[in-house]
């Protein structure tokens, strides 16, 4: 089986920054796209950012220029680092991976952003 677990989700100030982390562990093969998504009160989980094996990202547009997807594959974990934080992306942030055709999940790590 295979773990996911984030952390560094914290209550910060508008203009504020955070860095996320998620760690994969337990019977890892191959681990292709790893991704960050979060899920505000009330609204559906949405993607927040991708990144493959290879390094190439993608951002939603609403974080393009903010956040920053980065992975260390020796670790078999990856980061989302937060900058200019606004209230709107007060959300439980959840990562996932790839691995071959199975989708795995972290349990969440809240992150609030005050006005």
């Amino acid at each position: 089986q295979v773990q996911l677990v984030e952390s560094g989700g914290d209550l910060v100030q508008a203009g504020g920054s955070l860095r996320l982390s998620c760690a994969a562990s337990g019977r890892i093969r191959s681990i292709n796209a790893m991704y960050w998504y979060r899920q505000a009160p009330g609204k559906q989980r949405e993607l927040v950012a991708s990144i493959t094996s290879g390094g190439t990202t993608n951002y939603a547009d609403s974080v393009k220029g903010r956040f920053t997807i980065s992975r260390d594959n020796a670790k078999n974990t990856v980061y989302l680092q937060m900058s200019s934080l606004k209230p709107e992306d007060t959300a439980v942030y959840y990562c996932a991976a790839q691995m071959i055709i199975t989708t795995y999940w972290g349990q969440g790590t809240q992150v609030t952003v005050s006005s």
